[in-house]
């Protein structure tokens, strides 16, 4: 027997009925359902990601065990929310991407984005594009970006430091300063999978 997924709810005369259906609950959970499922799953792979790179540290330094890590882990410190400005963002991103061990030939620019107001805080668009220009191409055919968002909190105590995250144009999955090791494969694998994309295509 058919199920009747309206329900009535009556006040008063029947005239005035008004009614609710269970589509609007039940998609109203699967929101709900689908949005816990994909915070976990972003933690999950963010999770996996630290462990692959702890993994590989791990088996490196097993393969080579009378050579010592030369990196090291390196903290900076984020300017607070009451002292930020669009230019203090652009240097603060300056100075941490100095501490990133890649190649000397990379070049990279600095542009700022956009601001976008959120309830609770204002977040602040970075793009960071690097390139290995050469004599022969002093124009690279390809580009790699990193894009930054600077967060500066609405609601908590205005000493505290802004919240920054960053992550490639490949990859969604969002890292934090001194906590996520940056790769220089990453920019790598832009450029070569733009260069094999490019290819492919005939003008």
């Amino acid at each position: 027997m058919a199920v009747d997924l309206t329900i009535f709810v009556y006040y008063g005369y029947k005239k005035n009925m008004s009614c609710v259906t269970m589509d609007d609950e039940y998609e109203h959970i699967l929101a709900e359902s689908a949005n816990i499922i994909i915070n976990e799953a972003m933690k999950n792979a963010f999770d996996h990601l630290r462990y692959m790179e702890q993994s590989q540290e791990r088996t490196s330094q097993d393969q080579n065990p009378n050579k010592t890590s030369s990196y090291k882990k390196k903290t900076m410190a984020w300017t607070a929310c009451k002292d930020f400005t669009v230019e203090l963002g652009k240097q603060q991103i300056e100075e941490f991407i100095s501490t990133w061990e890649i190649h000397e030939s990379w070049l990279h620019c600095i542009d700022f984005l956009r601001a976008t107001e959120l309830e609770f805080s204002k977040q602040y668009h970075y793009q960071v594009k690097w390139s290995i220009p050469t004599r022969r191409k002093p124009i690279p055919y390809a580009t790699a970006c990193v894009y930054f968002i600077i967060e500066v909190s609405k609601i908590k105590p205005s000493t505290l430091p802004v919240e920054v995250y960053y992550f490639t144009e490949s990859n969604r999955l969002k890292h934090r300063p001194n906590e996520t090791r940056f790769r220089e494969k990453w920019l790598k694998d832009i450029i070569e999978s733009k260069m094999f994309l490019m290819e492919t295509v005939n003008f």
